[in-house]
C-alpha cells in the first residue's frame, strides 16, 4: 500500500534551491566571459568562423 512521503524541511529546500541557482549563475558567468573574449578576439580555446568582409 502506498504511503505518503515525509515533508522536506525548509532548510533542505533552501539548500537545494541555492545549489540550483548557483549552477545557473556559474554557467552564466562562463558564457559572459566567453562572449567578452570572443568580442575582444582574445579567445584561444574557442574557434569561430569569421564572415568575409568585402
Amino acid at each position: 500500500m502506498a504511503v505518503p512521503k515525509k515533508r522536506t524541511s525548509r532548510s533542505k529546500k533552501h539548500i537545494r534551491q541555492n545549489i540550483w541557482k548557483r549552477k545557473g549563475y556559474s554557467s552564466a558567468l562562463k558564457a559572459l566571459s566567453l562572449g567578452k573574449s570572443l568580442s575582444a578576439g582574445k579567445s584561444k580555446s574557442f574557434f569561430m568562423r569569421r564572415k568575409n568582409e568585402s
